[in-house]
């Protein structure tokens, strides 16, 4: 079964981890969802009340240190497979890999393909993938998961916000970054909307701002506790519903 797999991009401040958490949480109902957490920051976590004690960037480190002392006939495959397990934190109808941080000086091409072909496979295993990443997109473009049948690009309600996303537009395509579709989802909205034309994308719709989701960030608490009923948890619902995502059957 292939999965479909939502990314979730924008530039810093924009609540696209916020965002990409609150779709994940609409989703692991009907689930099970493989979130990803592609931002070097690693703030999904948090977001979703899950703690993460290893990411993909540690393994590859320890793997690549490993390697040179591990006896002849000692298959690679399986010990980043074992690893990635070793990374993944699990919940109900919920599971969170984080990547970490990027790529050092080192030759990680070997790594890179095995985690390739280890996390798609790991990825058929869910109904969904959502994928918080970073302004850059580094780990989509090195085609570290499966190819993207949503993209949804996160900005604010003001003109510098609007242009920023077209540049995250702009890098997907650049990078050849293979997207089913591609849209714009206007955070934290409390008035009239600026022209979106600007950022080059179609406006799949709007998340207005909401006062419970800021007291939960304030307070470091997780937007489990963030009521279905909430302005915010509605708003996501109503996405989810224009790209027929989430539904039973």
């Amino acid at each position: 079964m292939k999965p479909q797999v939502i990314a979730v991009a924008g530039k810093g401040g924009t609540g696209k981890t916020t965002l990409a958490a609150l779709i994940i949480q609409a989703l692991r109902v009907p689930g099970p969802v493989l979130a990803v957490d592609a931002d070097p920051n690693c703030n999904l976590g948090e977001a979703l009340g899950l703690k993460v004690e290893r990411t993909i960037g540690q393994l590859r480190d320890e793997v690549l240190e490993q390697i040179s002392e591990l006896p002849p006939g000692v298959p690679k495959d399986q010990l980043l497979e074992l690893g990635l397990h070793q990374c993944l934190v699990e919940d109900q109808g919920l599971d969170l890999l984080s990547m970490g941080h990027g790529e050092g000086p080192r030759c990680y091409c070997m790594v890179n393909h095995v985690l390739r072909r280890v996390i798609d496979s790991l990825a058929g295993n869910y109904r969904y993938v959502v994928l918080d990443n970073e302004a850059g997109m580094e780990h989509l473009s090195r085609r570290t998961t499966q190819d993207v049948d949503v993209l949804l690009v996160v900005a604010e309600p003001t003109p510098v916000s609007l242009r920023a996303a077209r540049r995250i537009k702009d890098i997907a395509e650049d990078l050849g970054i293979r997207v089913g579709k591609k849209f714009l989802v206007i955070n934290r909205v409390r008035g009239e909307l600026p022209q979106v034309e600007e950022s080059g994308l179609p406006l799949l719709g709007t998340v207005p701002y909401d006062p419970q989701v800021e007291e939960l960030s304030a307070r470091g608490r997780p937007l489990a506790g963030l009521p279905p009923e909430s302005p915010a948890s509605r708003a996501v619902q109503g996405l989810l519903g224009k790209l027929s995502i989430g539904k039973e059957g």
